[in-house]
């Protein structure tokens, strides 16, 4: 364990044994001849005292010496050890959100009991929820661009600084021809296309790379977009001076969260690139200054810049909230099998907080009635390459957003589909920035998160009664009754 740790955990036994004994710091001071801010320090783990004055206490307290100098913790303190030992405090991104370490130990040291079950729901609740390292960095990761509003402006620079220094004029769409160049001329790479195919077990890896030998190995059946993407990837990774990074695409597995910040880093300098912010403004604007939206405009607008809507409607959560000031937003991605009844919400990110849709947990059955699975219901159908609709969805509660989805096939599995949603909060903001909000044409339909909440009474798509409403409404009326009855027998008689 790192000193500071040692000096925390005596100073959090020290403490234990003090309050144990009724005696206050001031109580101990005259007890122990010590001074009641020397005791203090140590208490917060700001000093650890030398053998004399540990022999001192151990005597003034009736403990032995080896108890109280011992790493071993009893039950109440047991699990900060443990988080302790772990290391995890260590792992968390505390400086992404502004929090110092040496706060948490304080806040540790001051309230050990309350701490010791905070620490222990969590833990509780991860495992009820399989909740993994990996899930705490993403979820981490999440948070960190929902607090920036997903956009970030050095890496925005940093993008534009690039492409002065190799000439890469951003008014025109990138090639992956350009990028490759870059990456052997410049960072030595050597371009891989036929040795990934041979391992069948690696077919649902887009990219491979070996740092040793700077050898990328790139899956023969990605198509132009993917490779351009890579490619972008790849770049941001040396301009930027990342060694810390992830080397398959998607990726496997990360050792800590420097690696999972890295890797977004990246993909948000490769989609800066691939769609750069001013020409991209310009043709949103153009799109939003319209009384009635073109369904075909808009699909060419994202073929402009790339063939992954995926790519597009991520850029969109980077610009919407920086550039039109329409920062309540989500951005959802499911899957889908055809022939399957099942839909799987797999990425999302919800600007500034969590919105009415988002990823369920408790295996309930997401309303068949939003648009993004709608586009993944006939694009199994249909077998189309693309297939784009806009709904406007209302939610009970009167909350209503306008939904842009665009459905593809997964490229890596034959009878697999994805669709890639973005939600837009309709307030005086959204009315302010897009004139065909009023367009008759676009659909309107309520909507509920999931059937067993849903309130609607004549859906026909609905799978499953709503069960968790209906409990939630007994429990209700049983709360009321009990509430009168309660009142009655309160009277004097």
């Amino acid at each position: 364990m790192e000193e500071d740790d040692i000096k925390l955990i005596f100073g959090l036994k020290l403490k234990q044994i003090r309050i144990d004994k009724n005696l206050s710091l001031f109580g101990l001071s005259k007890l122990s001849g010590l001074s009641k801010s020397y005791l203090n320090e140590i208490e917060n783990g700001k000093k650890y005292p030398k053998t004399d004055k540990i022999v001192i206490l151990s005597e003034k307290l009736d403990v032995s010496y080896d108890d109280l100098v011992s790493l071993q913790l009893d039950k109440n303190l047991a699990p900060i050890g443990e988080i302790l030992q772990s290391r995890i405090l260590k792992e968390i991104p505390l400086e992404l959100f502004g929090i110092k370490e040496s706060n948490l130990i304080d806040i540790i040291s001051n309230a050990p009991g309350k701490v010791n079950a905070f620490i222990t729901t969590i833990i509780e609740v991860a495992k009820h929820y399989s909740f993994n390292r990996e899930s705490f960095y993403l979820s981490s990761l999440r948070s960190y661009q929902q607090s920036n509003y997903n956009y970030f402006d050095d890496l925005e620079q940093q993008v534009v600084k690039f492409c002065k220094a190799y000439h890469i004029d951003l008014n025109k769409p990138v090639s992956a021809k350009e990028l490759e160049e870059i990456l052997v001329d410049e960072y030595g790479y050597k371009i891989n296309t036929s040795d990934l195919k041979k391992h069948k077990e690696l077919f649902d890896l887009r990219s491979v790379f070996v740092p040793k030998t700077k050898t990328l190995l790139l899956a023969s059946h990605i198509d132009e977009a993917q490779r351009i993407f890579i490619y972008a990837k790849e770049i941001a990774y040396n301009y930027l001076n990342y060694d810390l990074r992830l080397y398959t695409f998607p990726w496997i597995k990360f050792d800590n969260f420097e690696q999972v910040l890295n890797n977004f880093n990246a993909s948000y300098f490769a989609g800066a690139l691939v769609l750069p912010r001013t020409v991209m403004i310009a043709q949103l604007k153009s799109l939003f200054q319209k009384d009635v939206f073109n369904k075909s405009v808009f699909i060419k607008t994202i073929s402009n810049f790339t063939s992954s809507p995926e790519t597009f409607y991520q850029r969109l959560t980077n610009l919407l909230p920086k550039d039109f000031n329409i920062q309540k937003l989500f951005f959802l991605r499911f899957a889908h099998e055809a022939g399957s009844s099942n839909f799987y919400l797999n990425k999302e990110l919800h600007l500034p907080n969590q919105q009415s849709p988002h990823a369920n947990e408790t295996n309930e059955h997401y309303c068949r009635r939003w648009v993004s699975l709608k586009v993944l219901e006939q694009i199994a159908i249909n077998k189309q390459d693309h297939i784009f609709d806009l709904q406007i969805s209302q939610y009970p509660d009167d909350v209503s957003y306008l939904v842009f989805s665009s459905a593809t096939k997964d490229p890596f599995k034959d009878t697999q589909y994805r669709s890639i949603s973005i939600g837009l909060l309709i307030d005086k903001q959204l009315k302010r920035k897009i004139a065909f909000l009023q367009d008759i044409n676009i659909k309107r339909q309520m909507v509920g998160v999931t059937c067993e909440r849903c309130p609607i009474t004549d859906c026909k798509e609905r799978k499953v009664p709503p069960v968790i409403l209906e409990r939630t409404k007994k429990n209700k009326v049983i709360e009321d009754v009990v509430s009168e009855l309660t009142a009655q027998f309160s009277k004097p008689i």
